[in-house]
């Protein structure tokens, strides 16, 4: 017989009643049924219920183990009795009783429990991720995340698609984020980087002459943590492809992602039909360039009623340039206690509130009548005019946000999620997709100089001709792909002329010799005859996030930081010794 198990506590069956087996896990949980000692014996598989009475040799062993030890036990399979049968195990009809035992590994006090669904603070679970990860649903999620991985490479490989590995220590790149530098020993006072993304490598992959790559890839970038989104490093699958159009990429990967989705979600509807909405409506619409399609309100530009009103706050407001009023539309929110709770809420977000309409009965029983406080201001013309606009009735609300954009969009589409959830529009155990287009090339900083607002790698969009004018109005053939309020895809046609790239960093203040300096291995390569190139890269982790219907990303990373990049189970980041200190001629600078 093997050392440690005959079968896996997942395996013994109705059939194997009568035969000495041998199984090895962890304890579940012990039960003291009037002497007899029930343990559930759990392994990576399933569990085993075995039981040991005061007649066996190994009774007094067996009373001494507790939660999480790690046993060994010899012992006869027998039927349960038709009344203790659990349907709910496909052990359930069997039970062993045990003969010997051997302790493979005894456990200290838990502090968590492994059995049971309590809810423990977030530092203990990173801190005892490893006692965490036994838990039943982590175990599930784990095993959801190897499925998605596999899945992915097999649909890839079924594309025509080369797997390759690119250089974890590499050279720094602006991709938009802060790297991870690792200092040279051997070349003192410089660094290599941690890549942001293979951007480079899969490029040159194409300039080599590869047709189709792809890998499973781990990118390392310095950010500050979010629900979506890890602070030190992400697996994505990043894929590339040689002389195609924006249209070619699309038609790749949707059969990988809607595939993926169709097979792991659980039965949720997945879309197969996905829209393209430009950067510039989706900020309108959606306050958002990755919104929640489950939510069917579109906002909308409803200046033209509010300029020259009676609403003197947005009436002013419009006099001001680059300024704005959007609506809200709120289809069933006709309430004024609806109404007031989301201007609450719009408060809650930093704002001084939301403008509100809404529409009810008449109280003279003459029909429908607009109520709130802006409809009073600027009269029955104007407002009975939004109302047309919206395509709003009885019983529907509408609200309302002014000034310049940028500086109420996000909070818009906020609230535009929340007036969703709250009146049940936002569509349940669906999935849906949309692809985000022609992203601007362009941004100001906050000095108000030029940089890159996307991938400084992209084609803009008309070539070296777009690049003569308005830095601010070249589109470049970037975009990304939205599914309920996630961003899950990235990617874009390269930029494969090194004229027009010169070009496209010089507008960003990158001189020839600095972006030659930079990226001169890629700046060569593109001198000896680049194909047009393009593709893209899916988020693992956000994927299996949604999959497994978590809103935090840790909850699919097998051993994930905590907030503040810290990793509790393994003590980094970490003080460095003197000597290494030494050997790398660095030095820390103390904190004033």
């Amino acid at each position: 017989m093997h050392a440690y198990r005959s079968h896996t506590c997942a395996e013994l069956n109705k059939s194997d009643v009568g035969q000495t087996a041998r199984l090895s896990g962890w304890v579940h949980r012990v039960r003291d049924h009037g002497g007899i000692l029930f343990i559930d014996l759990r392994d990576h598989y399933g569990i085993t219920q075995v039981l040991c009475d005061p007649d066996s040799a190994a009774f007094a062993d067996v009373e001494k183990v507790r939660s999480e030890w790690c046993i060994r036990v010899d012992g006869e399979v027998k039927a349960r009795d038709s009344e203790l049968v659990n349907p709910k195990l496909p052990t359930g009809e069997i039970e062993v009783f045990i003969r010997e035992i051997e302790v493979l590994g005894a456990a200290d006090e838990l502090p968590l429990m492994v059995f049971g669904d309590q809810e423990y603070p977030e530092e203990t679970r990173l801190r005892y991720r490893f006692l965490d990860l036994r838990r039943e649903a982590l175990q599930h999620k784990m095993i959801l995340r190897s499925n998605v991985v596999a899945s992915m490479r097999k649909r890839m490989w079924a594309a025509g698609f080369n797997e390759f590995q690119t250089p974890i220590i590499t050279a720094s790149s602006p991709e938009g984020a802060r790297d991870f530098l690792v200092p040279s020993r051997l070349h003192p006072g410089k660094f290599y980087a941690l890549p942001q993304a293979p951007q480079q490598f899969k490029q040159l992959i194409m300039v080599s002459g590869f047709d189709k790559y792809f890998q499973i890839a781990p990118c390392f970038r310095d950010e500050d943590p979010r629900a979506d989104r890890s602070p030190t490093d992400f697996y994505q699958l990043d894929m590339e492809m040689s002389f195609v159009t924006q249209e070619d990429v699309f038609n790749t990967i949707q059969p990988v992602i809607q595939g993926v989705f169709e097979e792991f979600g659980g039965g949720h509807k997945v879309d197969s039909v996905w829209p393209r909405i430009s950067y510039v409506d989706s900020a309108l619409w959606y306050g958002t360039d990755k919104p929640d399609l489950r939510n069917p309100i579109k906002m909308q530009k409803v200046s033209q009623h509010f300029a020259g009103s009676g609403f003197a706050i947005f009436a002013k407001l419009l006099e001001n340039e680059g300024t704005e009023i959007r609506a809200i539309p709120a289809p069933g929110g006709g309430s004024r206690k609806f109404c007031d709770r989301m201007n609450a809420y719009a408060q809650k977000e930093g704002l001084p509130g939301m403008g509100y309409i809404f529409w009810r009965e008449a109280e003279d029983g003459s029909g429908m009548e607009a109520a709130g406080p802006l409809a009073k201001n600027i009269g029955p013309e104007r407002t009975e005019a939004v109302r047309t606009q919206l395509k709003l009735g009885k019983g529907d609300a509408a609200f309302f946000l002014g000034g310049r954009p940028d500086q109420f969009e996000a909070v818009a589409g906020r609230a535009r999620n929340e007036i969703g959830r709250e009146l049940g529009l936002t569509e349940q155990n669906a999935f849906r997709f949309a692809w985000i287009v022609d992203f601007p090339m362009y941004e100001k900083d906050e000095e108000g100089r030029i940089d890159f607002s996307h991938n400084p790698f992209s084609m803009p969009q008309g070539g070296m001709a777009a690049l003569e004018g308005d830095p601010l109005q070249v589109l470049g053939y970037q975009y990304d792909l939205a599914c309920n309020g996630y961003e899950l895809v990235s990617g874009a046609i390269r930029n494969h002329k090194p004229e027009i790239m010169f070009k496209a960093f010089e507008l960003a203040g990158y001189g020839k010799d600095e972006v030659e300096k930079r990226f001169g291995g890629m700046v060569n390569a593109f001198k000896y005859g680049a194909p047009p190139h393009g593709g893209c890269a899916a988020g693992i982790d956000r994927i299996v996030m949604l999959l497994a219907d978590e809103a935090n990303i840790r909850e699919v990373i097998m051993f994930p930081m905590n907030q503040r990049a810290e990793d509790l189970m393994m003590g980094a980041p970490s003080e460095p010794m003197n000597e290494q200190m030494r050997e790398l001629r660095l030095r820390v600078i103390p904190e004033e």
